[in-house]
């Protein structure tokens, strides 16, 4: 902001004043702290290379205590770019709730606008905006379908006719941030950086460095199994159990953004457009391995048994109540959680950390969905360094 001319010319006569210029320096630093404060915050949050850093990350996208070392100033980005995120979770899911066969990543959108504004003193976000930005990352179109009309009253067969509706449809990365830039968030090259060290932060729940237990399961089987469920008229621990279980034992694989689908080329063509880096870098070892067999990534492997259809005994996106949410979001909207070494043996209950989700299914053991190169794999839970359990909203407990 420039400075008004005459306040310049007082500024520009007193630094001819040795005593004066020793007050503007002190005046020029109280000016200017704030934003060396956001500056270093900023540089020290997206640098991504210790753990200092990565804890702080983890800190605004899946809370916890703020040290009391923690400047106020600090404090009060970190609830704000809470506040901020949560409303970007509910705009994501409005989105989500127009796509058809994928759906927008919300870790993504998350990560890019964490990355744009946090330490923006000013920050404040309202539905409508949080939803402006969410539709930087899809576009519109219109479809038809055929829906029934009625019924003929001379026949009594059911009438058809033909409807227009909307669907969301996610755009790559390259237009995204074309999108971003003209709606006034422009995207420089590090600030891209920085957002996909951010994404893999909070999105990945990889096992680099595990060197624990890992039980796979059997052969490849594509048929999805209700037989030992215990209620089918509701959606309860103790059939995610086995759900989850019989996931396992039918050696399903892991690809971002999938729930429980067989993996078809076209599915798999999708998500490769659809997550470049999650998936298309993979891609050789996805067709090796998972091609043609079912798979999940680690909160596909929860929302398809929420999106359980077991009359037709088909994964219907988005249905019975569960949203299409990440695994950090998942944790944030439990009402009943605790930090992992207080878990009870209840059989069914989700285990979590940082960007990564699984099921207990007791006995010290837990069932994942671990990675691209894994799989759906059985772990110990002492093993994996998880920091919290939980029940899963959505899903009753006894």
């Amino acid at each position: 902001m420039a400075l008004p001319a005459a306040a310049a010319r007082i500024v520009l006569a007193a630094l001819t004043n040795e005593r004066a210029r020793k007050t503007a320096g002190w005046i020029a630093a109280a000016i200017l702290a704030p934003i060396i404060l956001i500056a270093a915050l900023l540089l020290s949050l997206l640098s991504g290379t210790t753990q200092h850093n990565n804890a702080a990350v983890d800190l605004v996208f899946n809370g916890g205590s703020i040290p009391s070392t923690m400047s106020a100033e600090y404090a009060a980005q970190v609830h704000v770019m809470q506040a901020c995120l949560e409303m970007l979770d509910r705009a994501v899911a409005e989105v989500n709730g127009k796509t058809e066969d994928t759906s927008l990543d919300g870790n993504w959108v998350k990560a890019v606008f964490f990355t744009l504004r946090f330490g923006d003193e000013h920050l404040k976000l309202t539905a409508s905006a949080a939803r402006d930005f969410a539709d930087c990352f899809v576009r519109y179109e219109e479809r038809t379908r055929t829906v029934a009309a009625g019924t003929d009253p001379d026949t009594g067969k059911t009438l058809y006719a033909e409807e227009t509706y909307t669907v969301a449809v996610p755009v790559d990365q390259e237009t995204a941030f074309a999108n971003l830039t003209a709606a006034g968030h422009p995207v420089t090259e590090n600030l891209a950086a920085n957002a996909q060290a951010v994404y893999d932060r909070i999105a990945y729940g990889a096992a680099d460095g595990y060197t624990g237990e890992i039980q796979y399961g059997g052969s490849r089987i594509t048929e999805l199994d209700a037989s030992e469920f215990a209620d089918l008229s509701t959606k309860n621990a103790e059939d995610l159990v086995t759900y989850v279980t019989h996931a396992w034992e039918s050696g399903w694989g892991y690809v971002w953004g999938t729930f429980g689908q067989t993996l078809t080329e076209s599915l798999l063509e999708s998500k490769i457009r659809q997550y470049p880096d999650g998936v298309g870098s993979y891609e050789d070892v996805i067709r090796s391995k998972w091609l043609g067999g079912r798979t999940a990534d680690c909160i596909g492997l929860i929302k398809g048994y929420g999106w359980l259809d077991t009359d037709s005994m088909t994964i219907r996106y988005g249905t019975n109540g569960m949203p299409d949410i990440g695994a950090d979001a998942m944790y944030r909207n439990a009402s009943v959680k605790g930090t992992i070494g207080t878990i009870p043996e209840t059989p069914g209950l989700a285990v979590w950390k940082s960007g990564h989700i699984g099921v207990y299914i007791g006995n010290g053991e837990v069932i994942e969905a671990m990675g691209t190169h894994y799989g759906v794999v059985k772990t110990q839970l002492a093993d994996r360094n998880w920091t919290a359990w939980l029940e899963i909203p959505y899903i009753q407990y006894d």
